[in-house]
């Protein structure tokens, strides 16, 4: 303890001792920085960034010289709304999702050029612009259709738009596809115009496989009555030729003498001889 010639405790001394302690714990804990994981230090002295930044971890830097500015490098998502056009010049509202993450070599230069927000003066931008641009070479349609065509384009353009600054997307995802009130409605009215094609062709070629169908159902009856009267005909023919390969002389002689009158023939030769006709047989 700090006494005077007395023998009693200086106060002013205290007082000292205590300020000199508490500037050296500050001293102390000013010339310590954590890193976290994830993170990397930029370090700025008297406010210029040092072009070699500080890995996670425990560092020394020099108190009220040195300030640390962490950056973080972990994969981070954004969400952009905006508006473009269509190839078509529909209007366009898209929800796109970007994953990215800062490069930790480029987290100094990235400071020294935009600070703290680059995600609002570099990425947001970035989405906007080459949003537009993709938009711009798809009607309204191809854009529903091709979203992971899409897709892989915006990734492609942004990567080559941020990569210079060390930033990288790491994924994207189109959240939604919004379309004008009158497009959406013309849309469904064309759906509804192409489904009623659909049931009137599918009733006409209904109608004509039944009609077919029936019309094949008459040429075959037609044909089986005319096979009938063909086999009606062939038969009777054949009846016909039976019938008159049957008749003979007997039967010739046969019906003549069932016409006979009983009256001879006024007839006679010379012989005074009667015309036979064969009655003797």
């Amino acid at each position: 303890m700090f006494r005077d010639k007395a023998g009693n405790v200086s106060t002013g001394k205290i007082t000292m001792a205590v300020v000199l302690a508490v500037l050296l714990i500050v001293i102390i804990s000013g010339s310590i920085v954590v890193v976290e994981a994830g993170h990397t230090g930029v370090v700025l002295t008297f406010g210029k960034a040092s072009p070699v930044v500080m890995q996670e971890g425990i560092h020394l830097k020099i108190p009220f010289v040195q300030k640390i500015v962490t950056i973080n490098n972990r994969i981070v998502k954004t969400e952009v709304t905006t508006e473009a056009f269509s190839k078509d010049l529909q209007t366009v509202s898209t929800v796109i999702a970007v994953n990215y993450h800062i490069n930790k070599s480029s987290s100094s230069q990235i400071y020294a050029d935009v600070g703290l927000g680059y995600e609002d003066v570099l990425i947001t931008p970035a989405i906007n612009e080459v949003l537009k641009a993709v938009t711009a070479n798809y009607t309204a349609q191809e854009l529903v259709g091709s979203r992971g065509e899409v897709s892989v384009l915006l990734d492609d353009s942004l990567n080559a738009k941020l990569n210079d600054y060390g930033i990288y997307v790491d994924g994207l995802n189109i959240i939604n596809w919004d379309f004008s009130e009158e497009y959406i409605s013309a849309v469904e009215a064309k759906q509804v115009a192409e489904q009623n094609l659909i049931k009137t062709r599918t009733e006409q070629e209904q109608e004509l496989v039944v009609a077919n169908t029936e019309a094949e159902k008459q040429v075959i009856a037609a044909q089986a009555e005319a096979d009938k009267i063909k086999l009606l005909a062939e038969a009777n023919a054949e009846s016909n030729n039976i019938i008159t390969a049957s008749l003979n002389d007997m039967l010739i002689r046969y019906e003549t003498i069932q016409k006979w009158d009983g009256a001879l023939p006024k007839v006679t030769g010379g012989s005074d001889t009667l015309i036979d006709i064969g009655l003797d047989q």
